[in-house]
């Protein structure tokens, strides 16, 4: 797929207008399937029945985008008004057929969403993830193609190296993108759960998740701690690149020579940070 989409839906499905080849049909509704590449895992149940609502009221004013699969159709963008179609008892549903690859309708999925600004963080770092495996895409690549930063797309991927557990409160909205990017920065990455519920538990903000986890790191063994006042300026210099780099760095300074350690979680990450070197 040449075209990029960082023009928007706008640029694919202007106002999800109607070309003057296409017209919109009544499909019945149990002939229509959710996008299997659809990134929005939670729905807001309270929003689906107030659209509910509104559709037994006023009816649907705006048809879904479908494609023609076998016998059936599949969902491109509309799934929250098909949902609430559903839960209305309409049989049938206005709807627009497009002739679409499976590629444009995965980025299609993700892009309506992500303008919408429908998905969590962890959900629009399993899309990204998923656009970059399935279209074999870098992270450049992948930012170029949605209008999203590099830095952007490389944060929120890095939040998939969470155990479970923590995406899962991310997910919930118990702890913030915030909080997980920071978590990431414990060296001691088995702790990270463990951290994570003390943060829930003392409802820690993500400043004080901050200085927690620099105390920590820190808090090497007895015997191998040395006397010496911090180097203000090497700690100055440490704080910059982990911002720019998005992970954990850590200057190591003797005599006359020294060496920076770049922690890096997956092979994706790796590469990510390896791209940042070449700039």
């Amino acid at each position: 797929m040449s075209r990029g989409l960082g023009k928007g839906l706008n640029a694919l499905f202007p106002g999800e207008s109607l070309s003057k080849a296409e017209s919109v049909e009544k499909i019945h509704v149990k002939s229509i399937k959710a996008n299997p590449y659809q990134p929005r895992k939670i729905f807001d149940e309270i929003a689906i029945q107030e659209l509910s609502a509104s559709i037994k009221e006023h009816g649907i004013l705006q048809p879904i985008i479908l494609r023609k699969k076998g016998t059936t159709y599949e969902i491109v963008v509309g799934e929250r008004r098909f949902r609430a179609a559903q839960l209305a008892g309409l049989d049938e549903i206005p709807a627009v057929v497009r002739n679409l690859t499976d590629e444009e309708t995965m980025e299609l999925a993700i892009l309506e969403n992500l303008q919408r600004e429908d998905l969590t963080p962890i959900e629009e770092a399993e899309a990204y993830h998923g656009l970059m495996e399935n279209l074999k895409l870098t992270q450049e690549q992948l930012a170029f193609r949605l209008g999203k930063s590099r830095p952007h797309i490389a944060n929120h991927v890095r939040l998939l190296t969470l155990p479970g557990k923590v995406r899962d409160y991310i997910s919930e909205g118990k702890l913030s993108m915030g909080h997980g990017r920071t978590l990431l920065g414990l060296r001691k990455k088995e702790k990270i759960a463990l951290l994570a519920e003390q943060v829930l538990k003392d409802g820690l903000n993500v400043r004080q998740l901050e200085k927690l986890v620099q105390k920590l790191n820190e808090d090497v063994p007895r015997e191998t701690k040395k006397e010496k006042k911090p180097d203000l300026f090497l700690a100055e210099r440490e704080a910059s690149l982990r911002d720019y780099f998005g992970t954990n760095v850590t200057i190591k300074k003797a005599k006359n020579k020294g060496k920076i350690e770049i922690e890096f979680f997956s092979e994706d990450d790796l590469e990510r940070i390896l791209e940042l070197l070449n700039e």
